[in-house]
């Protein structure tokens, strides 16, 4: 299918007008639906003034050099065109995803009055890329938020506004607001339906108007990418289910004097069954407390199914049964080019994604890395503290080698190259795999380590710093541990007295400052790998949300640094609120602020990089006598 491609190119006053007033409607929505946003309207300026005129500048420049469709653009701007056309029956059998995209944009242009010129539909992502942004500055904002209600007047702060522009920035994600791609617009969605997830997490029980706005985010979402499934319903609906355990509220008891395991198994599953679960901090999380945490929610997920259903779990379950249906109807999940998409068991996938996290967010890994040589040092110079770098040592040694053990049968057995994967050297991958796994035999074992290296970092990211939960105790359900003696006890059963009742709400009551739930990581780690274990090809363009659900989850670490001995501090010398908790937390969050413009300033040099290569690098295919392939058309190197 060849439709007349339209070269047609807008002033760039057009262009700054369509943006501008294609964020009305958006920005309209978001004043009124949430009232963190109204106390965060600088930090929303801000992020678009930083995002927009360097997503715009990058289109007009890509525009000049790049004058035609390229790549997947070769598809997805005839297909758009002919829907403008009215064809909607007329479809690409070529094209794999849904027609969101298209739909989306035909809708936004002709609100405008904007033809359906390829110019047109690559400023689509420009407008996207802006809005992830800002709903990235949005659900940063409320994942951090310092106080416990939800109604607290919390504004988003400056670290928060650099993790949206950050996100924006993200190289594989920025790059595709200047081309006509599904990514940016699959991603947006994905992210306004994860807002309203931490919206119905504040409650006990959404309303049900709210239903109906997370299945139709949910169907949405489908509609521009099959595998949004997982993200819509496996992750958010899983985290739905947890908070949900989470507003049971049973009737806190004391701890009985157990003595078997017999006893013990008893009482634990009574009180999971309850709600009464495990789920403590990610930073206070080790192996056993997995195990715990996952055995403790399928419990209490059984015995109160009809509840969980009824609060949470329904509008996630009708868009499960649509892609079912779909999925039927299709005669599999993907809609065109079915023979060369097949899926197949690819957990090799969950390797490669680790040095790809570690790579784009290296500079996130200083306060980890800063963090493990204060720990060692004070493990060094204390007894106290020697025992337990000494279990913490051990503890990480014995983790490591399964991992690794794991890696090597999956480099064993799991490797797959996919056609696709060699025959195209316009992408960076193809290179990734050429000059390493495909270099010689032993490579590809030789780089296990590197990935168990990447997942130590990436987990020890999520986890944060223990300081950072060390006045969290609620959810730690385990008969293996006795809460730290800091710790407030256990909202759901004491040693000697009644502990007080829940909070209202799940998240929004229990959650502090600090790393994620281990429930929270884990519902991650199985939404990434459903996502990635069944496609056989290796493309950066996969790894674009779970990326950024990770990074939207780091906390807010802290940095360590010397500090004066008391005899050398007196309450006259400086300025004694630096002596406060509010002064540490205000200097925390500027070391951990310079961390984040780091990243941006690394995001920057990358983008120029790839930017600089796509544009100034072009080159032909040409046969083994000389000619020209691919109709002499002009290649680029790309994501």
């Amino acid at each position: 299918m060849n439709a007349p491609v339209a070269t047609g190119e807008p002033s760039l006053a057009v262009v700054v007008w369509l943006i501008r007033l294609s964020l009305l409607p958006i920005a309209a929505y978001l004043w009124t639906e949430s009232p963190h946003l109204r106390r965060s309207l600088l930090g929303i300026v801000v992020a678009l003034s930083v995002v927009t005129p360097v997503a715009l500048s990058w289109l007009l420049t890509v525009t000049n050099n790049v004058p035609e469709p390229y790549l997947d653009e070769v598809f997805h701007i005839p297909q758009a065109q002919v829907y403008c056309q009215g064809r909607y029956l007329e479809w690409d059998d070529k094209i794999t995803t849904p027609p969101g995209l298209y739909i989306s944009t035909i809708v936004f242009n002709r609100l405008l009055g904007l033809p359906c010129s390829f110019y047109h539909l690559r400023a689509f992502n420009v407008f996207v890329v802006s809005c992830i942004s800002v709903l990235a500055l949005a659900c940063k904002a409320r994942l951090s938020r310092t106080l416990p209600r939800p109604d607290s007047n919390r504004q988003a702060s400056a670290p928060d506004i650099v993790t949206g522009v950050n996100v924006a920035f993200f190289p594989v994600l920025f790059f595709f607001s200047g081309l006509y791609y599904t990514d940016p617009s699959s991603t947006l969605i994905v992210l306004l339906a994860y807002a309203n997830h931490l919206t119905r997490v504040e409650t006990e029980r959404p309303s049900f108007l709210n239903d109906l706005y997370s299945l139709g985010l949910g169907v949405l979402a489908l509609a521009f990418r099959q595998t949004n499934i997982f993200w819509v319903v496996v992750y958010m609906g899983g985290l739905e289910v947890i908070h949900s355990i989470k507003t049971l509220r049973p009737t806190p008891t004391e701890i009985p004097a157990l003595r078997t395991v017999s006893e013990q198994i008893e009482f634990y599953a009574w009180r999971y069954s309850l709600g009464d679960i495990h789920d403590p901090p990610l930073s206070l999380t080790q192996p056993v407390d997995l195990i715990l945490c996952v055995t403790s929610i399928g419990i209490a997920a059984v015995c109160n199914l009809p509840t969980i259903f009824r609060r949470f779990l329904w509008p996630h379950g009708v868009v499960l049964v649509i892609f079912a249906v779909f999925v039927v109807w299709n005669g599999g999940v993907v809609l065109g080019d079915k023979s060369n998409h097949i899926a197949t068991l690819h957990l090799a996938q969950m390797l490669y994604i680790w040095p790809f996290f570690a790579f784009f967010s290296a500079p996130l890994f200083v306060p980890r890395l800063l963090n493990s040589v204060a720990e060692i040092y004070q493990g060094l110079t204390s007894r106290a503290g020697n025992r337990v770098i000494s279990t913490s040592l051990a503890t990480t040694t014995l983790v490591s080698c399964g991992a690794l053990f794991a890696a090597l049968l999956i480099v064993r057995f799991n490797t797959i190259i996919h056609p696709f994967t060699l025959a195209d050297n316009r992408h960076y991958v193809f290179y990734a795999f050429r000059y390493s796994i495909l270099r010689a035999w032993w490579i590809r074992y030789a780089l296990a380590p590197v990935y168990v290296l990447g997942a130590w970092l990436c987990w020890g990211a999520l986890q944060g710093s223990k300081a950072s939960d060390s006045i969290q105790g609620k959810w730690i359900r385990s008969p293996f541990l006795t809460p730290p003696p800091k710790m407030p006890q256990s909202a759901g059963f004491t040693t000697g007295k009644t502990a007080p009742a829940h909070g209202k709400g799940g998240y929004a009551a229990e959650m502090v400052p600090g790393s994620p739930t281990a429930s929270t990581a884990l519902m991650l780690l199985l939404a990434t790998t459903l996502s990635l274990m069944t496609a056989p090809l290796v493309e950066p363009r996969y790894f674009i949300l779970p990326w950024v659900f990770w990074r939207l989850l780091i906390p807010a670490t802290h940095i360590p640094c010397p500090t004066p001995s008391p005899s050398k501090v007196s309450a006259t010398d400086g300025d004694t609120n630096q002596q406060t908790p509010l002064g540490q937390r205000n200097r925390d969050n500027k070391k951990y602020l310079s961390i984040l413009l780091l990243e941006t300033a690394w995001f920057i040099l990358v983008n120029a990089v790839t930017m600089y290569v796509f544009l100034t690098r072009p080159f032909y295919w040409r046969a083994p006598d000389g000619t020209l392939q691919d109709e002499g058309r002009v290649q680029r190197f790309m994501w």
